[in-house]
C-alpha cells in the first residue's frame, strides 16, 4: 500500500528537522565538501556528523564519493537549495509580520495610557 503524499511530506520535513542537517545541506548547496571541511564549518562531533550525513544519505538528499583519498559529499537533489532559500524567505516574512504586530501592540499600549 503506497504511503499517502502528506505522510511522505511529513517524513521528508522530519528528515530536515535537525539544525545540523540543515547546515550540512546549506554548505553542500554551495559546493561539495570533504568531511573535514564540514567538521570545520559546523560545531559538531565527528560521530554526530557521520550520523547526520547517514540520515541525509538514506533520505536520498546527499551522495558521497571518494576523491584524492578523501570522502566528499554532494547534494543529490539540486532543488534543495531552492527549498532552503524559500524557507529563508518564509522566515523573513514571518519575522516582518511579528515585528508589525509588536509595533501595533506598542502603539496601542501608548494610546491606552
Amino acid at each position: 500500500m503506497p504511503v499517502p503524499l502528506y505522510q511522505a511530506k511529513a517524513e521528508f520535513f522530519r528528515t530536515l528537522g535537525h539544525p545540523a542537517r540543515i547546515r550540512i545541506l546549506e554548505l553542500l548547496s554551495d559546493r561539495d565538501h570533504a568531511v573535514h571541511e564540514l567538521l570545520d564549518a559546523i560545531d559538531i562531533e565527528a560521530s554526530n556528523l557521520s550520523q547526520q550525513l547517514a540520515i541525509l544519505r538514506r533520505a536520498g538528499l546527499v551522495t558521497q564519493y571518494r576523491e584524492a583519498g578523501e570522502v566528499r559529499y554532494a547534494v543529490s537533489v539540486a532543488d534543495v537549495r531552492d527549498l532552503l532559500l524559500t524557507a529563508r524567505k518564509i522566515l523573513g516574512l514571518l519575522a516582518d509580520d511579528q515585528l508589525a504586530l509588536k509595533r501595533q501592540l506598542r502603539s496601542s499600549s501608548r494610546a491606552n495610557r
